[in-house]
């Protein structure tokens, strides 16, 4: 199973590196389209810091250079689950500023919309390579059991110490049972010691 995983992985990302890098070198080229987003999105950048870029040329560029950088991490094996989920976030605003076939007219809608699907079927990929463990428990799993493992040592700990607690409350009892026993032969031992002393002649 893991040479088709790594195969997957590396047909999955070399789409997002051949065409980041195209856009990182021109990216005038989908400046217009990527207007529909970075128009709305460009002031929330500018509320959060001032400072960060929002003109569409450097966001185009910059998602561009992440998708160079993811693709060549899922490609190559690397921090594969967190590469695909950002490739993931990025293909959304990607596929919905660049393929709006819904507002086209024919023949151009036909053509947008087998482009919008087949992004769609690249969204659901990275999806499962986001969510891919590789046949190993994922950390929900791990948490849940490591729980579960922990108020198992723990009710375990406790039965011991009950049982302890237990056994040296019987071992307690049965010395004083003992003591008792003991110090009633002892003292009849004495009675009839006592009483076969005043029997003889003084």
């Amino acid at each position: 199973m893991k040479p088709v995983r790594a195969a997957a992985r590396a047909m999955l990302g070399a789409i997002f590196v051949v065409s980041g890098a195209r856009i990182v070198l021109n990216p005038d080229s989908k400046v217009t389209a990527a207007k529909r987003v970075t128009d709305k999105v460009g002031p929330m950048i500018e509320k959060v810091d001032p400072r960060l870029p929002s003109d569409a040329r450097t966001l185009v560029r910059l998602k561009a250079g992440s998708d160079v950088a993811a693709g060549l991490l899922l490609a190559t094996g690397r921090f594969t689950r967190p590469a695909a989920a950002v490739l993931a976030a990025g293909l959304v605003p990607t596929t919905l500023a660049g393929h709006p076939f819904w507002t086209l007219p024919q023949p151009e809608r036909e053509q947008h919309q087998i482009h919008f699907l087949k992004n769609l079927g690249l969204l659901g990929g990275l999806l499962l390579a986001a969510v891919d463990t590789q046949g190993k428990p994922g950390l929900k799993y791990r948490t849940t059991h490591a729980l579960g493992r922990s108020q198992r040592s723990v009710s375990h700990a406790v039965e011991r110490s009950q049982r302890s607690v237990s056994h040296a409350v019987e071992r307690s009892q049965r010395s004083a049972r003992r003591a008792v026993r003991t110090a009633k032969r002892e003292a009849k031992i004495a009675a009839l010691s006592a009483a076969a002393a005043r029997k003889l002649p003084g």
